[in-house]
Formats: structure tokens, sequence, C-alpha cells
């Protein structure tokens, strides 16, 4: 697949379409069997909130593959992204009822790089809080 977005249509200030990710308990469930991250904070709720969280919390790279899917979306390639990091700034908290939670997630081209490469610079939230801080992507245009 190649990218649907082309280099030189793209401007600094361009903005990537927002978009909203739900997260019910089972995608929570779902992750933890392909990563084989079991921890109990992402599914038992007793346990979470004995550990001062407020509620079952999503898994954090699943927050961050939320974020990244932005991207990759936007550009039509998952092989387009180069590099792409992020910073952990606050839970995806989880409540267990019909309608979870979600990730709110929009993005910017901060800045054109050498080639064909730009810098999106990613917000995304959830409950209200920005759950993801310095999230960046380089990404390999047309």
């Amino acid at each position: 697949m190649t990218a649907t977005v082309r280099y030189a249509d793209v401007e600094v200030g361009a903005q990537l379409p927002e978009q909203v990710y739900p997260v019910r308990r089972l995608d929570l469930v779902r992750y933890a069997g392909a990563s084989g991250d079991f921890n109990p904070i992402h599914w038992n709720e007793r346990f979470a909130k004995s550990v001062g969280l407020p509620d079952v919390i999503a898994h954090g790279m699943f927050s961050m593959a939320e974020a990244g899917r932005l991207v990759t979306d936007w550009t039509g390639d998952p092989g387009a992204v180069v590099e792409y990091s992020v910073r952990f700034s606050a839970p995806v908290v989880v409540p267990d009822d019909d309608t979870g939670a979600e990730i709110t997630v929009s993005g910017v081209v901060k800045e054109k790089l050498d080639g064909d490469l730009v810098k999106v610079a990613i917000t995304a939230r959830s409950g209200g809080a920005k759950v993801l801080a310095r999230a960046t992507a380089v990404v390999r245009l047309a």
C-alpha cells in the first residue's frame, strides 16, 4: 500500500482529521490476550482501586496504538511511519458499562523535513485529560 497523502500537497499547519476511538473493557481483554499483558489494573476494578486508580485503565501501549492509528489512517500506509514517540501523561479510565471511554485524537503537521518526511504532533485526550504528552510521528509521504 502506498501513502495517499502527497508530500508536495502538505503544508505546515495542516490538520489531520480528528478521530474518536471507543475503548470498552472487552477491548482491554482482547489487547491483554494479544500483548500478553494481564496486569489486573487493566481488567479488575477491585484491584485497580486498591492500588489508588479511579477504575480499570487502558494499557498505555493500547492508548499509544490508537493515537498512532490517526497517522496511519491519514497516510493510508502503516509502513509510512518512520518514527513514533509519546510520553504517557494520564490514564484512560474505562468504566464497566456499555459505553466505556473514548480517546479523541488529533494531529497537525509541525514540520516538513528533508526528502519526503513530515513531523506530525499528535494530541490524545480522554475524560477531559491529555493522555499522551509530546506525541510525535515522523512520516514518509509519497
